[in-house]
């Protein structure tokens, strides 16, 4: 029967939200979901896939990646927008996040490059074997893990148009096993640390909300926000929603304006990285906002509300956007260097958390959240350790993002390096491990590291 008007994208829409609510449903009422703290858009993304994979549900992918891309850029964006409030700190020596985040900014850096090697060099053994996989094959790795799915989809739908072939599905595919290690790794991890007597602030178990992922109505609520217009009017979550609008027609007016004046090639890439104009623009009408006195505007956490919502809801579609039977056919490779690679990491990060100056644990498996997923995952593995947020961890958590910015952004234009200036894999990954080794001196040189405190 014809309709009116198109229903596919709402109908797919439902459809990733009936997979969040059952999801919430499971994580509500399984215990083993509850054991490894498993976020419901993950279980629900991942019964989605099941659910397309075994032809029960039909479901667009090319749909699904331009969902999760565009509520990647989404949360960048709102990312950008959204106001700090700071907490009074009780601890004046640590009130201040710099040296923390800078630590986290460091580790991160390392491990991104640590990736990026490993992954390369898996790629060269493979194609020494008889494999004929991409160059570029094993930079996916850093962008699945450190980078997590939105980078992964949205660099690896780019390498496409540069003849790397499902090279966006590949890239998926390295985030869930990312996210895999940060659940059931970073989860044992922090239980093991709390048992040792490593965490001042972790209680003896787990209150029962953060298990089920649900709060009891018993329990005291937190405000989700304030109202900063009378809704008669206009409601304040249309005003900060229509403020990521505003943000995402100037980003993509700039990007296309941008491309106008360069190589074609380069030009292509630049959509890879819409999701950097778009936090640069969102920050810089921030900060317009506020000189002009409409700061009081925007409320945070409204703002963190979208931001969420916007996560959720991409980490649902880049699940179910996973072409089983693409990934089927990579398997091996992708098993080892993700393997490889999750080891490493979590030597890396264990390593170098052992050695700060203070809240070891805390510091430890925030940053490997980080660089197993997204700052989303390192929150809710501090959050075992620290369920008030009561260390400055949290905080630094997400001031490392601009400490990490010069890696992250280098890195990423690094890897295009074999597309747009012809480099050899050999060039990069030679670059990547003098990158390494720079990340990690100036953890010495600023004295991050210090004597094994777990």
């Amino acid at each position: 029967m014809d309709t009116p008007f198109p229903f596919e994208p709402l109908l797919l829409f439902g459809f990733m939200a009936i997979m969040l609510l059952l999801g919430i449903f499971l994580r509500s009422s399984v215990k083993f979901f509850q054991k490894f703290l498993i976020p419901s858009c993950f279980i629900g993304g991942a019964v989605g896939l099941i659910l397309i994979s075994t032809g029960l549900i039909s479901a667009s992918t090319d749909m699904l990646e331009a969902f999760a891309y565009h509520l990647f850029i989404i949360s960048f964006i709102s990312l950008g927008l959204t106001t700090n409030v700071r907490k009074n700190d009780s601890n004046p020596a640590e009130r201040s996040p710099v040296k923390g985040s800078a630590w986290m900014g460091l580790v991160s850096g390392a491990a991104m490059s640590m990736q990026a090697i490993v992954g390369a060099l898996c790629i060269f053994l493979f194609n020494a074997a008889g494999y004929n996989l991409h160059p570029t094959f094993g930079f996916l790795a850093p962008l699945g893990f450190t980078q997590g799915p939105g980078q992964a989809l949205s660099i690896g739908k780019v390498w496409e148009e540069f003849g790397f072939a499902h090279a966006a599905t590949l890239g998926l595919s390295f985030a869930v096993f990312g996210f895999a290690f940060a659940f059931f790794v970073g989860v044992p991890l922090v239980n093991w640390g709390i048992r040792k007597g490593h965490s001042a602030q972790a209680p003896k178990s787990l209150p029962r909300d953060i298990l089920t992922g649900i709060i009891n109505k018993e329990s005291r609520k937190e405000s989700a926000g304030d109202l900063t217009t009378y809704s008669g009017n206009a409601d304040t979550l249309a005003l900060h929603a229509a403020l990521v609008g505003l943000v995402y027609v100037l980003t993509y007016l700039l990007v296309l304006g941008i491309g106008l004046f360069i190589s074609e090639e380069v030009a292509q890439s630049l959509w890879g990285f819409f999701f950097f104009f778009g936090l640069v623009i969102a920050l810089f009408t921030k900060f317009i906002i506020t000189r002009i006195g409409l700061g009081y505007l925007l409320d945070p956490g409204i703002q963190r509300r979208i931001t969420g919502w916007s996560i959720d809801f991409l980490i649902i579609a880049t699940i179910m956007a996973i072409q089983v039977i693409i990934v089927w056919q990579y398997i091996v490779p992708i098993i080892v260097i993700a393997l490889a690679s999750g080891l490493l990491t979590t030597f890396l990060v264990v390593y170098l958390g052992r050695r700060t100056w203070s809240y070891s644990l805390e510091r430890t498996v925030g940053i490997y959240g980080i660089t197993t997923g997204n700052v989303s995952t390192g929150l809710l593995l501090l959050r075992i350790t620290d369920p008030e947020f009561e260390t400055p961890v949290g905080l630094e958590l997400g001031v490392q993002a601009i400490f990490s910015a010069p890696f992250v952004l280098s890195y990423m234009l690094l890897m295009h390096a074999p597309f747009w200036w012809n480099w050899s894999v050999e060039s990069v990954v030679a670059v990547y491990a003098g990158a390494m080794l720079l990340s990690l001196a100036l953890l010495k040189i600023f004295k991050f590291l210090g004597p094994r405190r777990f």
